[in-house]
Protein backbone atom coordinates (compact mmCIF):
# COMPACT_ATOMS: atom_id res chain seq x y z
CA UNK A 1 0.00 0.00 0.00
CA UNK A 2 1.29 3.56 -0.70
CA UNK A 3 1.63 6.25 1.28
CA UNK A 4 -1.38 7.81 -0.67
CA UNK A 5 -3.63 5.08 -0.34
CA UNK A 6 -3.20 4.95 3.35
CA UNK A 7 -4.25 8.38 3.27
CA UNK A 8 -7.06 7.95 1.22
CA UNK A 9 -8.52 5.39 3.44
CA UNK A 10 -7.49 7.17 6.18
CA UNK A 11 -9.52 10.38 5.20
CA UNK A 12 -12.28 8.21 4.14
CA UNK A 13 -12.98 6.48 7.92
CA UNK A 14 -12.71 10.33 8.96
CA UNK A 15 -14.85 11.47 6.88
CA UNK A 16 -17.40 9.04 7.76
CA UNK A 17 -16.94 10.14 11.34
CA UNK A 18 -17.40 13.50 10.67
CA UNK A 19 -20.82 12.80 9.01
CA UNK A 20 -22.09 10.58 11.67
CA UNK A 21 -20.42 12.66 14.50
CA UNK A 22 -22.33 15.92 12.78
CA UNK A 23 -25.67 14.20 13.13
CA UNK A 24 -25.28 13.05 16.98
CA UNK A 25 -24.12 16.87 17.78
CA UNK A 26 -27.06 18.52 15.92
CA UNK A 27 -28.88 16.27 18.44
CA UNK A 28 -27.44 17.42 21.31
CA UNK A 29 -25.97 13.39 22.15
CA UNK A 30 -23.51 12.33 24.54
CA UNK A 31 -21.05 11.66 21.76
CA UNK A 32 -20.55 14.29 19.14
CA UNK A 33 -18.74 15.25 16.78
CA UNK A 34 -15.16 14.54 17.47
CA UNK A 35 -15.79 11.34 19.13
CA UNK A 36 -17.16 9.69 16.09
CA UNK A 37 -14.24 10.91 13.96
CA UNK A 38 -11.76 10.28 16.20
CA UNK A 39 -12.89 6.80 16.68
CA UNK A 40 -13.48 5.73 13.12
CA UNK A 41 -9.62 7.22 12.45
CA UNK A 42 -8.40 5.91 14.95
CA UNK A 43 -10.38 2.12 14.09
CA UNK A 44 -9.03 3.16 10.59
CA UNK A 45 -5.30 3.54 12.00
CA UNK A 46 -4.45 0.45 13.75
CA UNK A 47 -6.27 -1.47 10.86
CA UNK A 48 -4.06 0.18 8.52
CA UNK A 49 -0.91 -0.83 10.60
CA UNK A 50 -1.87 -4.01 10.43
CA UNK A 51 -2.27 -4.44 6.49
CA UNK A 52 1.30 -2.34 6.80
CA UNK A 53 2.79 -4.85 8.84
CA UNK A 54 1.62 -7.79 6.71
CA UNK A 55 2.95 -6.45 3.67
CA UNK A 56 6.15 -7.31 5.42
CA UNK A 57 5.43 -10.67 6.84
CA UNK A 58 3.13 -12.49 5.09
CA UNK A 59 2.19 -14.49 8.11
CA UNK A 60 0.85 -11.89 9.70
CA UNK A 61 -3.24 -12.25 10.43
CA UNK A 62 -4.51 -8.42 9.71
CA UNK A 63 -7.81 -9.51 11.48
CA UNK A 64 -6.07 -9.81 14.73
CA UNK A 65 -5.87 -5.80 15.08
CA UNK A 66 -9.55 -5.65 13.97
CA UNK A 67 -10.83 -7.77 16.17
CA UNK A 68 -9.08 -5.60 19.18
CA UNK A 69 -10.51 -2.54 18.38
CA UNK A 70 -13.96 -4.40 18.42
CA UNK A 71 -13.04 -5.06 21.69
CA UNK A 72 -11.32 -1.82 22.67
CA UNK A 73 -13.96 0.10 21.49
CA UNK A 74 -16.45 -1.45 23.39
CA UNK A 75 -14.89 -0.92 26.22
CA UNK A 76 -15.18 2.72 25.30
CA UNK A 77 -18.86 3.18 24.51
CA UNK A 78 -19.94 1.19 27.90
CA UNK A 79 -17.98 4.62 29.48
CA UNK A 80 -21.20 6.64 27.29
CA UNK A 81 -23.63 4.27 29.22
CA UNK A 82 -24.98 5.85 32.59
CA UNK A 83 -28.14 4.62 34.80
CA UNK A 84 -30.14 7.31 36.08
CA UNK A 85 -32.60 5.70 38.77
CA UNK A 86 -34.60 3.25 36.34
CA UNK A 87 -33.52 4.99 33.64
CA UNK A 88 -30.35 3.63 31.46
CA UNK A 89 -28.66 6.38 28.55
CA UNK A 90 -26.25 6.63 26.78
CA UNK A 91 -26.86 3.08 24.63
CA UNK A 92 -27.54 4.40 21.29
CA UNK A 93 -24.58 6.62 21.57
CA UNK A 94 -22.30 3.20 22.52
CA UNK A 95 -23.63 1.52 19.55
CA UNK A 96 -23.11 5.00 17.70
CA UNK A 97 -19.55 4.46 18.63
CA UNK A 98 -19.74 0.93 17.79
CA UNK A 99 -20.58 1.77 14.43
CA UNK A 100 -18.24 4.53 13.36
CA UNK A 101 -15.38 1.94 14.75
CA UNK A 102 -16.40 -0.46 12.23
CA UNK A 103 -17.12 2.01 9.27
CA UNK A 104 -13.40 3.06 10.21
CA UNK A 105 -12.17 -0.74 9.55
CA UNK A 106 -14.25 -0.64 6.47
CA UNK A 107 -12.57 2.28 4.96
CA UNK A 108 -9.02 1.38 6.01
CA UNK A 109 -9.70 -1.51 4.33
CA UNK A 110 -10.05 -0.22 0.90
CA UNK A 111 -14.28 -1.07 0.52
CA UNK A 112 -14.76 2.86 0.25
CA UNK A 113 -18.88 2.16 -1.19
CA UNK A 114 -19.27 -0.43 1.39
CA UNK A 115 -18.21 2.33 4.37
CA UNK A 116 -20.42 5.23 2.73
CA UNK A 117 -23.61 2.84 2.52
CA UNK A 118 -22.67 1.67 6.38
CA UNK A 119 -22.24 5.77 7.27
CA UNK A 120 -25.52 6.27 5.35
CA UNK A 121 -27.18 3.22 6.88
CA UNK A 122 -25.73 4.26 10.50
CA UNK A 123 -27.05 8.11 9.91
CA UNK A 124 -30.48 7.19 8.64
CA UNK A 125 -31.38 5.20 11.68
CA UNK A 126 -30.12 7.71 14.13
CA UNK A 127 -32.33 10.54 12.10
CA UNK A 128 -35.40 8.54 11.53
CA UNK A 129 -35.96 6.61 13.85
CA UNK A 130 -35.50 8.98 17.02
CA UNK A 131 -39.04 10.64 16.63
CA UNK A 132 -40.35 6.57 16.22
CA UNK A 133 -38.74 6.11 19.69
CA UNK A 134 -39.72 8.90 21.80
CA UNK A 135 -43.40 8.40 20.35
CA UNK A 136 -43.15 4.68 21.58
CA UNK A 137 -41.80 5.80 25.10
CA UNK A 138 -44.05 8.59 25.60
CA UNK A 139 -47.24 6.73 24.58
CA UNK A 140 -49.68 5.59 27.58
Amino acid sequence: MTTAEFFIRLIEALLAGLIIGFERQWHHKETGLKTNMLVATGAAAFVLLSIKVAEDSPNIDVTRITAQVVMGVGFLGAGVIFREGPNVHGLNSAATIWCSAAIGCIAASGYFVEALICTFLVTIVNIVLEPVEKWMKNRK
